[in-house]
């Protein structure tokens, strides 16, 4: 660990969440988007087909091992883990999953993507396009939007408070939660990320709050197959 900020009920590490998380509190959720193994940061010299170049740190060469997975989910009573669908293999069954619907079909990059839930209920959809999804900025490969994030949230069992993300990136669902009135942990390992994190968090912090419960989306039920 290198460093740790605090910005209102929001505290920030910089460093390994390997070496962090067993010297924290359990969190009421764990909620984050681990890398997939899918090399999202690749060096690409264009945005043709929905890619940037992300300078290639390399930290998505690899999925995390089963082993990390498993402290991640202990380090929370409760979990959601988006790209759930990578990690089969290790997450036990559950009949609630969330999806993101894109709005946009047969694109190069992926028509929607699934969040595993660790509680049971309904699987559910939201329908948010690419073209909102942009409107926040997009500052690292595997952002998701802000709004996706409120949705995400508000799936949550209730009394919920504490929200703890150990693959911050650029820091969505510590905004989201903020948002929300939430009090978050994020921790990043990539210093670029962090540094992009705490200034979206700290702003975020200067906002009024315009949501003091979760904003109820319009969704649907689905199946999971």
């Amino acid at each position: 660990m290198t460093r740790v900020e605090t910005i209102g009920n929001a505290t920030l590490y910089l460093g390994d969440c390997r070496e962090i998380l067993p010297t924290l509190a359990k969190a009421d959720a764990v909620v984050t988007d681990p890398p997939y193994g899918i090399n999202a940061a690749r060096d690409r010299k264009n945005q043709k087909n929905g890619w940037r170049d992300y300078d290639a740190p390399g930290w998505d060469k690899e999925r995390p091992p089963a082993d990390l997975i498993e402290l991640i989910l202990q380090a929370g009573r409760h979990a959601i883990v988006w790209g759930g669908n990578y990690f089969t293999d290790v997450l036990p069954p559950t009949s609630k999953w969330l999806a993101w619907d894109k709005g946009q079909t047969d694109f190069s990059l992926a028509d929607f993507e699934l969040a595993w839930c660790s509680f049971p209920g309904a699987a559910r959809r939201l329908t948010f396009s690419r073209s909102k999804a942009m409107q926040d900025g997009k500052e690292h490969p595997t952002q998701k939007p802000i709004e996706v994030m409120r949705w995400c949230l508000s799936h949550l069992p209730p009394k919920c408070t504490s929200i703890l993300d150990p693959f911050m990136g650029s820091g969505s669902t510590g905004v989201a939660a903020i948002d929300l009135g939430r009090v978050f942990v994020g921790i990043e390992r990539e210093e670029k990320y962090f540094n992009i994190a705490h200034r979206r968090i700290e702003e975020a912090f200067r906002q009024p709050r315009l949501f003091a419960e979760p904003q109820n989306q319009k969704t649907e039920q689905v199946g999971l197959f």
